[in-house]
């Protein structure tokens, strides 16, 4: 009978502590700043260091956390203001992009340099002329983030967004919120995965879609984790393997594009035909690799 009585209280004092953690449940209005406050401190944070430190790393947190910024403001979509949320999550691409044309010239040299298949042993000539693109291309970064005045751009979305979400009326449990946004997200991953399966071989766009839509689940992961239901650890582990290759393919890709964007640059250059031919060998390979994952997707 205690025994039963011990039971039949913890019960009570379970049942009690359901519906007081049920009634303290985080609405997706407010739990939004504790998201966005500190990716949106971080990337001013990377942004300021890229002023100071010109190495590849530094950059590439930037863009990272603009694309992190990027995806947050699609999952809380829904909240927002259609219009001002387009403009925010615009303004983050071309953060991104202004870091990007950087970042693009150090994967084609840390691509060039690490590459065993001979045409890293001709990269004397080339070598220079690569750096001094991204040189160039490094001051052209920092002069853009500088004049856009990063740290009062960022707050000042931070600031909009906060104040559109909360004046809305109806609250959404944020539990709820989340695993709606997170379902979108997939159901979109698997759409583009479904369309590049079909896609050929060339139509390397329906692979950069699926490499796009894997990212901002993993990122919708990572954010929402803690209060969704179930473990997700072998779905972010998937995608992460896809963003992987798939990001291989698309610094070979890039690399490819920047090279020939910039055939004058490197015009009188011995080997810039054997570097192309290389690459080109390399975006046949990776997208058959690439191909292979997306059959088990």
């Amino acid at each position: 009978m205690k025994r039963d009585s011990r039971k039949e209280n913890r019960k009570v004092d379970g049942s009690s502590s359901a519906v007081d953690s049920t009634a303290q449940e985080p609405t997706a209005q407010t739990a939004f700043a504790s998201y966005a406050a500190p990716l949106v401190n971080e990337a001013i944070a990377h942004a300021n260091a890229v002023r100071e430190d010109p190495s590849p790393e530094a950059l590439h947190k930037l863009r990272v956390s603009l694309r992190r910024l990027r995806s947050l403001w699609w999952a809380f979509a829904p909240l927002l203001e259609k219009g001002e949320n387009t403009r925010q999550r615009a303004l983050y691409k071309y953060l991104a992009t202004a870091a990007g044309k950087t970042r693009d010239w150090d994967i084609v040299i840390q691509l060039l340099t690490q590459d065993d298949s001979g045409v890293r042993s001709g990269m004397r000539d080339l070598a220079p002329k690569l750096e001094e693109a991204r040189g160039n291309a490094l001051a052209t970064s920092r002069e853009t983030l500088s004049n856009a005045d990063v740290k009062h751009l960022l707050r000042e979305a931070l600031t909009s967004a906060s104040k559109d979400i909360n004046t809305t009326h109806e609250r959404v449990p944020l539990r709820k919120f989340a695993s709606k946004r997170v379902a979108a997200s997939e159901r979109s991953l698997m759409k583009r995965a479904k369309r590049a399966r079909h896609a050929r071989r060339s139509n390397y766009a329906a692979f950069h879609d699926v490499r796009k839509a894997g990212k901002k689940l993993r990122y919708l992961l990572e954010f929402f984790q803690p209060v969704l239901s179930g473990s997700h650890k072998r779905t972010l582990k998937r995608l992460k393997q896809v963003q992987k290759r798939f990001g291989t393919l698309n610094d070979i890709v890039a690399s490819e594009m920047l090279l020939h964007d910039n055939a004058a640059l490197l015009a009188g250059s011995g080997d810039s035909e054997a570097v192309l031919h290389w690459l080109h060998k390399e975006r046949k390979r990776r997208m058959r690799s690439a191909a292979g994952l997306l059959r088990k997707l």
